[in-house]
This record gives structure tokens, sequence and C-alpha cells, in this order.
């Protein structure tokens, strides 16, 4: 079995699902429901750094365009595909690298990520829009886009861009950086808000019906 170097990663992995460029090293993921569900999914999209970086190096060498973001993606939502989406129109290939749960953590606090790595992942790489993701683990993206020097890097329109981690050596590179509005009504944090709003609510019904011995019909 090939290892992703991940533990996380490879203890959820699907069986008979192999981890990342299958199409290119071995020709095919695995046979029967392994084989379609990873062709379905998209796990063959899902590359450890090491992998990312050849991926890049050769997708440059055939005169390939690069885009490159990055972030949590934790509850993708609308927000996120729509950024995804307009990114990916900004050259021939997209990769999304994924903060790992460790850095999740240290940015957003000990409650965050709702969603493991893994999944996340997993979620983005179903996307017909990202052609690749990888994870890392640092609190920022610096030295993965410093050795990746994708030919756009992308962010959303809110990060200022003298605040967008990877401008400098992208730009230096001879790179384009682009930051893609922000779409209005969609966030994370919106979402966890409501759901914590309705779970508060279901519990004050429960007890309710506790207290009047009532099943609320």
């Amino acid at each position: 079995m090939v290892s992703s170097g991940n533990k996380a990663v490879d203890s959820w992995r699907p069986r008979g699902v192999r981890w990342g460029r299958v199409r290119i090293f071995d020709g095919k993921i695995a046979d029967g429901v392994g084989q379609k569900l990873g062709l379905i999914m998209g796990f063959e999209k899902i590359l450890t750094l090491d992998q990312a970086y050849e991926v890049v190096a050769d997708l440059k060498r055939r005169g390939k365009r690069v885009v490159f973001t990055n972030g949590c993606f934790d509850l993708l939502h609308p927000g996120h595909t729509r950024y995804l989406a307009e990114a990916r129109k900004l050259g021939d290939r997209l990769i999304v690298a994924v903060n790992s749960d460790r850095s999740v953590r240290a940015l957003k606090g000990t409650e965050r990520a709702i969603q493991p790595e893994a999944e996340r992942a997993e979620i983005l790489a179903a996307l017909k829009v990202v052609d690749y993701v990888t994870i890392f683990d640092e609190l920022t993206p610096q030295a993965v886009i410093a050795r990746m020097l994708p030919q756009v890097l992308v962010k959303g329109g809110d990060w200022r861009l003298d605040a967008i981690v990877g401008r400098a050596e992208v730009e230096a590179a001879g790179g384009q950086v682009v930051s893609i509005p922000v779409v209005e009504g969609h966030s994370t944090s919106a979402i966890i808000q409501a759901a914590l709003k309705l779970g508060i609510q279901d519990s004050g019904f429960r007890s309710q019906e506790a207290a009047t011995g009532t099943n609320g019909e």
C-alpha cells in the first residue's frame, strides 16, 4: 500500500483506494468497488506535499498555468465553491492546500476544525473545479508556496494584497497574485452559529415535552 505519510489520512482512506497520483504511477486505482468509488470521488487527486511539488513542477515544464489557493475549508459552503470555481478560471490546473487539523486548532481555537483534515480533503477533491488537493501542517503556506511557486496565487477578497502570504515569492518569480471577492451571506462561522441555535431550541422543546409528559403530538 502506498502511504500518505499522514496516519490520520491513511486510517481514513477507504480500502482498495490507493493514495495520490494513482493514474500517473499505477495506471489504476483498484478493482471493483474501490475503483469506482475512487474515480467518482476524486481520491486520486489527493496528494502528499512531496507529490504535489512533483506534479506542479511537471505541469510547469509542460507549459501549464498552475493556480494555487489555501485555507481551512471547514464545512464547505457556496462561498467556498464559487470562490474555487473563479480561481479555476485563472489557469489550467487548480491545486488547493488545506490546513491540517493541528494548524486549524492553532488558528481558530480548540473547537475547530469541525471536519477532520482527511474529510475536508475528500470533499474538495470531489469538486470538478479542483484538480489537486494537499494538506500542510504549518500555520501559513509560506514554505509550500515558496517551493511550489505557482503562476497564480489566489486568496479571498477579505485579505489585503499586502497581507497575502506568499505574494512576494510568487511575484518575484514572475507570477500573479489575485484577490477574489468574498461571496456575501456565506461563512462557516454562520453555519456553526445556526446549528448551535437550532440545538439549543431543540433542547428546549425536549425539556418542555419531558416536563409536560407529551411527545410533541
